[in-house]
């Protein structure tokens, strides 16, 4: 089964992401920050993280870059969920948080649903299979 982990301090943006995805056939697995991802990913693989930027303690590219340098987490697509929609915000997002994907807030349900969908069936090229161009599709 497909898993996603979703991470956002609004407890009701994580019951609505949640209760789509569940929908959708997909197995969620929910944090409330960053630290609690940190923690959590120890124990799981998700197929995708979708992660928010605007968080207390420790902000979402912040948490995208750790989980980057993660051996265990590296190769995971993962997507920053953000009001900031700037062009500034979209190259944080995408080059210096090393993230993969930026999805605007607030969401619309059927293109998010589509984007989580196509993020899952195309995840980005990585590592040495893009060294080596062995691109799958």
């Amino acid at each position: 089964m497909t898993v996603v982990m979703v991470v956002d301090d609004e407890e009701d943006f994580l019951y609505e992401v949640r209760r789509m995805l569940e929908k959708e056939g997909m197995d969620v697995v929910t944090a409330s920050s960053g630290k609690e991802a940190l923690e959590i990913h120890k124990g799981q693989r998700p197929d995708l993280i979708l992660l928010d930027v605007m968080m207390p303690e420790m902000d979402g590219w912040t948490v995208a870059k750790m989980l980057k340098r993660d051996g265990h987490t590296r190769d995971i697509t993962l997507a920053m969920l953000t009001v900031k929609s700037t062009l500034e915000d979209k190259i944080q997002s995408l080059e210096d948080s090393m993230a993969d994907w930026h999805i605007a807030k607030p969401i619309k349900r059927e293109r998010f649903i589509d984007t989580v969908k196509w993020l899952l069936e195309n995840p980005p090229v990585k590592g040495a299979e893009a060294e080596k161009g062995e691109v799958k599709g």
